[in-house]
């Protein structure tokens, strides 16, 4: 038995509605030459700089768009996530499991799990 490369065929030669061909990579064979100087070429340096200067003024163009009350909620949720840290920093797991023990134990009983089935 022969077999051919490539991908399976239907019959009937009608190619699938909807269906795409993908289109495949093609392999890049660049040669690089190396140079001897420490520099980068004079282009590159000033590539480098145009993008450094982009940056630095993209960090001092942000903006804050936020409402007042916005800033207000972020503030107030910042804060009581780090009163959450420090309470649970005070208790070791060991504090925080007997206290959910506890309150375990301390619910009525309608809150047990019934028994099922017979018996």
């Amino acid at each position: 038995m022969s077999f051919t490369g490539g991908k399976l065929k239907l019959k009937g030669g009608e190619p699938l509605k909807g269906s795409v061909d993908k289109k495949r990579k093609k392999k890049k064979s660049t040669t690089v030459a190396v140079v001897d100087t420490d520099e980068p070429p004079p282009q590159q340096q000033d590539d480098f700089e145009t993008l450094e200067g982009e940056a630095l003024q993209q960090e001092h163009e942000h903006v804050d768009r936020r409402t007042v009350a916005e800033r207000k909620y972020d503030e107030i949720q910042a804060k009581r996530a780090a009163e959450k840290t420090k309470k649970m920093a005070l208790k070791s797991h060991r504090e925080r499991v007997a206290e959910f023990n506890a309150h375990l134990a301390s619910l009525s009983e309608h809150h047990d799990i019934p028994k099922v089935g017979p018996g």
